[in-house]
């Protein structure tokens, strides 16, 4: 007999007495509440009802909860209604935990309503079955909005340069070709020659600067096309849009410097011992800062180490190790083990990452999706249009799927042929009797399914 393996149970996994639940929507929050019968020892009581979601009524919701001795509020994180929730319901003193909703699925074959998901939710999270999602601090949740927004405005800012491409490929304008970045400083310098009036190539190639010097001639080819006004017109406007765009991502960059600078945990010690904004950033300082250490990792530039700084925080209390830390940031696939057999699961919500050649098809590798899919039946099975009144009707009693099994002798040399089944409507085809074979010509292969003849 196996020596049983000892789990001890993690902080949220507690039975609770006092719970409470909030199944949020834009405009209101369904709550309940889970406590001890005073009538009933021994048994349990649920309320439900339903508050609004302002700050005032939640205010007044979380007043209402602490005096209640409430141990745990779960919310479910739908969209970003929970926020207001979560903040206010924090700020009141309250133990609150984001779960998936996912996790707190009603049950199947059960009604679905608003009333029955925070009942649900309340029992599970008396019995600490659900697990609670990383919400990181105030400062981090602050930095992680600049962070998230430079990445947006990023993308729109190459959105606009893609099409600022597409419109000189409009006007028979190659400069991408040549040109590995057509927003560089030779790139932008010949647009903006264009956008002003110059049509000559020979000028236009002219001011490439640096290595774009030696592509002259390939510059002048690209730079041949029928750039008019109102192709100038509408790059102009994209020019523009692209620096606005530039200008408010210096912006957000300085504004995340700043907030990174003001966390006492994300600063460093000079070698002189001296620590505050911008300490540890000198390769001979005591201690690195928080940045300087993430931007040593091979791959890591500086606005990669502000994005995980924004994104996990500093406190990685919440990870007992960097295994649940990869499996947080979707980093690792899920263990998967039935019995035997053993396999990893998705990445998290998504797709995984593809591994080899692309599948092409629905189901079976290598199957093209636009070929009709036919499989044979198995052995001593009936055909396909026999199997159902579903089924279409065979055109002629030969038209049918044989069964699949394995041939009993070797395939056919060159000198053999394939031979159709003859059509049998009205009289059935006359056959030689088996003692008479050698006298009716070539011999012939009676096994069902072979249709082979050997050919004079």
């Amino acid at each position: 007999m196996m020596e049983p393996t000892v789990i001890q149970d993690e902080e949220h996994e507690q039975i609770l007495e006092r719970v409470a639940a909030v199944d949020v929507a834009k405009a209101t929050g369904m709550v309940c509440t889970r406590v001890p019968d005073e009538a009933r020892p021994g048994r349990r009581v649920s309320k439900v009802w339903e508050v609004p979601a302002t700050t005032n009524a939640i205010i007044e919701l979380g007043e209402y909860l602490a005096g209640l001795g409430i141990q745990k509020v779960t919310l479910e994180s739908t969209s970003d209604y929970w926020r207001p929730f979560y903040y206010l319901l924090e700020a009141a003193g309250l133990d609150v935990q984001l779960v998936r909703a996912q996790d707190v699925k009603q049950a199947p074959g059960r009604p679905k309503s608003d009333k029955l998901d925070c009942v649900w939710q309340a029992k599970c999270t008396e019995r600490g079955l659900l697990r609670p999602s990383f919400v990181p601090p105030p400062e981090i949740r602050q930095l992680r909005d600049y962070t998230r927004l430079r990445v947006d405005l990023t993308r729109e800012r190459s959105r606009h340069a893609q099409r600022l491409e597409k419109l000189l490929e409009d006007a028979l304008i190659k400069l991408s070709v040549v040109a590995t970045d057509i927003m560089g400083v030779s790139g932008r310098a010949m647009i903006e020659a264009l956008i002003a009036g110059e049509r000559d190539p020979q000028v236009l190639a002219g001011l490439a600067r640096g290595r774009m010097k030696v592509k002259h001639a390939a510059l002048v080819q690209a730079l041949t096309g029928q750039f008019d006004d109102h192709h100038g017109e509408l790059a102009r406007m994209l020019l523009d849009q692209y620096d606005a765009l530039s200008g408010q991502i210096a912006r957000l960059t300085a504004r995340i410097e700043e907030l990174i600078a003001a966390i006492p945990a994300a600063r460093g010690v000079d070698a002189g011992g001296a620590t505050g904004p911008g300490a540890g950033e000198a390769p001979d300082a005591a201690v690195r800062s928080a940045i300087a250490r993430l931007d040593e990792i091979p791959g890591v530039g500086r606005h990669g180490a502000q994005l995980i700084l924004a994104e996990i925080g500093l406190d990685m209390s919440r990870f007992p190790t960097a295994a649940h830390l990869a499996s947080w940031a979707k980093l690792c696939p899920r263990t998967i083990q039935s019995g035997a057999r053993s396999r990893g699961g998705r990445t998290g919500k998504g797709k995984p990452l593809p591994q080899g050649p692309a599948r092409r098809g629905r189901g079976r590798r290598g199957q093209d999706r636009y070929l009709p899919r036919r499989t044979l039946p198995a052995h001593r099975q009936a055909p396909r249009q026999a199997q159902g009144p579903g089924r279409r009707r065979p055109f002629h009693p030969g038209d049918h799927l044989e069964p699949a099994r394995r041939p009993r002798r070797h395939l056919p040399r060159p000198g053999r042929r394939l031979l159709r089944r003859p059509h049998r409507q009205g009289q059935e085809a006359q056959e030689p009797h088996p003692a008479d074979r050698s006298a009716a010509g070539p011999p012939h292969h009676h096994h069902q399914g072979r249709l082979t003849s050997y050919r004079p």
